[in-house]
């Protein structure tokens, strides 16, 4: 091939390229819009300031996501997100209130999520229940445990565990370093690992998948307790930032975001199918689309159709474009 080949052939292999990543990944368009749409209404939206919050408000849905869209893709799913956020941000905050180190307290909130996460696993995994009326279910089990736990909003959780929202790590807002090693972790663990690749297979034929020798009950349950322990995990980062938790409101509404910027991302409900890539934009359309709306002074309610209808058109992408691989 002649230098002019080259020449004229590479610009055609980015071409393809960009188009190929498009088609897997459409979102990477519609965010691009919005971000432009956003900017020239608002003129504050690429702001540095700006981004940083947007970075920072994404990072406890992107922490979620990830190990949520792992348990999608192997055929199951967990309601019950929401409520063990606001389970894992009161009792780290009630640990650190009551004179625990920032650590015992993020360990005491990580168990608590997992212990939530190994329920859910048993039922759905190994006793064959619905993980859609289980962890239905779960989610408002949890919140009366929550509620029956922790009566009175807790706050004043003190300075070290303040820390833990609110600390900067090479400048960079310790939620937002959190979420990108997990984004980093979760895209590994599909790639390079034989787990991950089970994750697929098991989501895409159970039966086959067991045929071929992998255990169909212990990959998903692993993903169960993840998906729980990174709730409370999520929940303790958030009840840092606000120095403060209230068993009733903490978390509501939590499970619906995260499942909706897993699908938006091109996670498929019926599983077997997904990227980490796609969660990470549906992370950041999802937390761009409110701050956006925020800016503008839409009001809540408008807001929440918003959302509403971002679910509705992440359906609508994963069946009319071709889906995500790893």
């Amino acid at each position: 091939m002649t230098t002019a080949d080259r020449i004229v052939t590479r610009p055609r292999v980015l071409a393809t390229g960009g188009l190929t990543t498009l088609r897997r990944h459409p979102l990477l368009l519609v965010l691009a819009v919005m971000v432009v749409a956003f900017q020239l209404s608002t003129g504050s939206f690429l702001a540095p300031a700006n981004l940083g919050g947007i970075a920072t408000d994404a990072a406890t849905l992107a922490i979620v996501a990830v190990p949520l869209a792992l348990l999608v893709i192997s055929g199951y799913l967990d309601l019950s997100v929401g409520s063990t956020f606001a389970l894992g941000g009161l009792v780290a905050g009630w640990l650190a209130s009551n004179g625990h180190t920032p650590a015992v307290a993020v360990l005491g909130a990580l168990a608590a999520g997992a212990v939530v996460g190994t329920v859910n696993g048993v039922l759905c995994c190994h006793l064959g229940l619905s993980p859609f009326i289980v962890t239905l279910g779960m989610l408002t089990a949890i919140r009366g445990l929550a509620q029956q736990l922790f009566p009175l909003p807790l706050s004043g959780f003190g300075s070290g565990f303040a820390w833990l929202g609110g600390a900067r790590i090479a400048g960079i807002a310790a939620p937002v370093v959190i979420a990108a090693l997990v984004l980093i972790a979760g895209a590994l663990f599909l790639a390079l690992t034989p787990t991950g690749r089970h994750v697929f297979a098991i989501g895409v034929n159970r039966e086959a998948a067991h045929l071929s020798g992998i255990n169909i009950r212990r990959t998903p349950f692993a993903l169960f307790v993840a998906t729980g322990a990174a709730a409370a995990l999520a929940g303790t980062l958030k009840a840092s930032v606000l120095d403060s938790a209230v068993a009733g409101t903490s978390g509501s509404g939590f499970e619906l975001a995260v499942l909706t910027a897993v699908l938006i991302g091109g996670v498929a409900l019926t599983g077997g199918s997904g990227s980490i890539f796609g969660v990470l934009l549906g992370v950041l359309f999802l937390g761009g689309l409110q701050n956006g709306l925020t800016l503008l002074s839409v009001p809540t309610f408008w807001q929440q159709m918003a959302q509403g209808t971002a679910l509705v058109a992440g359906a609508a992408l994963a069946c009319f474009a071709p889906r995500p691989g790893r």
